[in-house]
């Protein structure tokens, strides 16, 4: 049955997230300007379910890859540039360094990460991670939420302004579809908000931190978003990848990078 949307309020408490396992909820967010945007929640108790990194062997809709792969529950990784659909940023899988471009300097020093290793998970800038991590790491950002707070003051630390020259357009700017990953206790905080129609405006990066605030994460990460914002739950795309112009993206863009969610 698909879950009915909820309106996110201000007086949402840090302990409204789901008890279950695992959940999936729609909410209904009401944005400072009276535009709303519906914004797709999984959430996962961390001593039930382990993330991993994956790298696609090819570029291919999320829904689809999991549906090949036997793979349940997953959200969009980092970003990537196209026609040749190569990672962009530092991707490492078991501590092995993956192909992929790096982020033009200095920002690819500063960047925020997803590292995982014997079961923990971190979201921090790369400068703050090891040099050399085990585990898993994904380099996406801007870094959303540090210690319960947001972190999108209009101070552009980690360039993707000013480097917005290696993306489609300057991802700091504007409403758009947008997906994140979050902690929240002991739990995961997987989201993606839909966009680009006059029922769904999209999300600012600032809307975005305020939202998963609200949800009680402590720290959070923005993902690759767009046309590429998938979440997957259940084995079901939860959400509804739009191109500019609005049209649906039946299934989603093609992506390379995820997040999977596995029950241990």
């Amino acid at each position: 049955m698909t879950p009915q949307p909820r309106a996110l309020r201000l007086a949402l408490r840090t302990d409204a997230l789901p008890r279950r396992r695992c959940r999936v909820e729609k909410l209904r967010i009401a944005l400072a300007d009276g535009a709303r945007t519906t914004l797709h929640l999984a959430s996962y108790e961390m001593r039930v379910f382990a993330p991993r990194v994956v790298h696609l062997e090819r570029a291919e809709p999320l829904a689809s890859w999991c549906r090949r792969n036997g793979v349940r529950h997953a959200v969009v990784g980092g970003f990537y540039l196209r026609p040749m659909y190569a990672p962009l940023g530092e991707l490492r899988i078991g501590g092995k360094e993956r192909s992929s471009l790096a982020f033009d300097r200095p920002w690819h020093a500063v960047r925020a990460c997803i590292q995982i290793e014997g079961g923990r998970l971190r979201i921090a800038r790369r400068d703050q991670l090891p040099a050399n991590p085990e585990g898993d790491l994904l380099q996406a950002g801007p870094l959303l939420v540090t210690d319960g707070a947001s972190v999108i003051d209009g101070a552009d630390i980690e360039g993707f302004s000013a480097g917005a020259h290696q993306f489609d357009s300057d991802i700091t700017v504007g409403r758009y579809p947008r997906a994140a990953l979050g902690i929240s206790g002991e739990r995961l905080l997987a989201v993606a908000c839909d966009g680009r129609t006059r029922r769904d405006a999209g999300m600012t990066l600032g809307e975005l931190a305020d939202a998963l605030v609200k949800l009680g994460a402590s720290e959070a990460l923005n993902l690759d978003g767009g046309g590429s914002a998938s979440l997957v739950h259940s084995g079901r795309l939860r959400n509804r990848p739009r191109e500019e112009h609005g049209a649906d993206l039946l299934g989603g863009r093609p992506i390379v990078t995820a997040i999977v969610f596995e029950a241990l």
